[in-house]
């Protein structure tokens, strides 16, 4: 059974995931404010990521109706919110519940355990994901912390919302 059949297999169903109620480009001006800040406050990821900044990353939480497509350009970053059915050409591929995906950005979670236990399913370049995660674990501060902190007293709350529904790491 190849990569792809296993990421299908684990997608919800059609009505699991609720449909976003707006067309996803909608999420742009958002989405590019983030990776700005990021870019911003932790210039020390392009360098860990070495030739992967050009690199395209489709991040996919199974659980919401639409995937997130990462590109670690210092000179330009895009962070996308893009249909599942139109994925644009990607070096990697990371698919798993939001949850899941938020714990590895906020905590210290073995990336290696939820891969070998199916909760992440990693297809593509595994060099550009695994230089992805180090340039993540890098960072001295917590970037969902940060993504929080820009929305503010509602973004620190979402966040400690989400981290309480994920559990304990």
């Amino acid at each position: 059974m190849s990569i792809e059949d296993r990421i299908d297999q684990n997608l919800p169903t059609r009505r699991s995931p609720r449909r976003f109620p707006f067309p996803v480009i909608v999420l742009r001006p958002i989405l590019k404010r983030i990776v700005n800040r990021i870019a911003q406050r932790h210039p020390e990821l392009f360098d860990r990521l070495g030739p992967h900044t050009q690199s395209t990353f489709v991040i996919d939480p199974i659980d919401f109706p639409f995937a997130l497509c990462l590109k670690p350009d210092p000179t330009d970053p895009s962070f996308k919110a893009v249909s599942r059915s139109r994925l644009p050409v990607h070096e990697a591929r990371i698919a798993g519940k939001f949850l899941t995906l938020l714990r590895l950005v906020d905590a210290d979670v073995d990336g290696d355990a939820l891969f070998f236990s199916r909760d992440l399913i990693i297809s593509g370049n595994t060099e550009a994901v695994v230089s992805l995660r180090n340039a993540l674990d890098d960072v001295d501060a917590s970037i969902a912390e940060d993504v929080a902190d820009m929305f503010g007293p509602f973004g620190r709350f979402a966040l400690a919302r989400c981290r309480k529904a994920a559990g304990p790491t």
